[in-house]
């Protein structure tokens, strides 16, 4: 896992996004502490619930969603 700075990810964002698409991971300092781990994203982890663009053309408002619930 490569240790990158926080300066340098925000001025090379599309560089290390390609990196971490091919599955590289990546701990983020910040003054010689370490913030966060950034790694890819496990695709089998994901489940689709519910498309809510099915029930309504462009999909449906969260204050309407957060009424009903």
């Amino acid at each position: 896992m490569t240790i990158i700075g926080l300066k340098d990810l925000r001025q090379n964002v599309d560089k290390y996004s390609k990196k971490i698409q091919k599955g590289e991971s990546f701990i983020v300092m910040k003054r010689s502490l370490p913030l966060f781990k950034i790694s890819p994203v496990n695709e089998g982890t994901w489940e689709e619930l519910i498309d809510f663009t099915k029930i309504k053309r462009g999909g449906i408002d969260i204050k309407e969603l957060l009424n009903r619930l």
